[in-house]
């Protein structure tokens, strides 16, 4: 006997909701990670003075400096470093901007910045490994780095 027959309609009834019910599940699990605001093309507000590489001596008698690297945009948001140097060294990288709209985005900058600072400070330069999850985040903080070394001179 087939499964739709006409003599049991409300077989037909369930198999037709579940059917569509199970469709709309799955079109709305493949809903797009977009900040409505980014979607629309709408400059999101950086912090004042934050915007490109501005470099500002925080104390040259010792020898120390402090760097904030170029605005970098990525998929998610745009991402910014501050550096300091002391005596040529890098001492600190702190994130100016990141994205932060949403929870998710939250979630992926509280493991992956500390980690990307770590790595960093680790090897004194821009070549540090992308945190697995947090890829465009990242790529914006190296470049966003590297930026903010070229324009201290290291």
């Amino acid at each position: 006997m087939h499964a739709l027959k006409k003599t049991r309609p409300l077989r037909r009834i369930v198999l037709a909701s579940a059917a569509t019910v199970s469709g709309m599940v799955l079109l709305l699990a493949l809903k797009p990670h977009t900040n409505p605001a980014v979607a629309a093309g709408v400059p999101i507000p950086t912090p004042a003075g934050s915007a490109g590489a501005s470099a500002s001596a925080a104390a040259p008698a010792t020898g120390s400096k402090t760097v904030t690297g170029n605005s970098v945009d990525t998929r998610w948001g745009p991402v910014q470093v501050r550096i300091t140097l002391k005596n040529g060294k890098l001492t600190d990288v702190t994130p100016v901007v990141y994205p932060q709209e949403n929870p998710r985005d939250q979630e992926i900058n509280s493991y992956a910045l500390p980690q990307l600072r770590r790595e960093a400070l680790a090897a004194q330069s821009a070549q540090i490994d992308t945190v697995s999850g947090a890829t465009y985040t990242s790529d914006g903080y190296r470049q966003s780095l590297q930026s903010a070394l070229d324009s201290a001179g290291s």
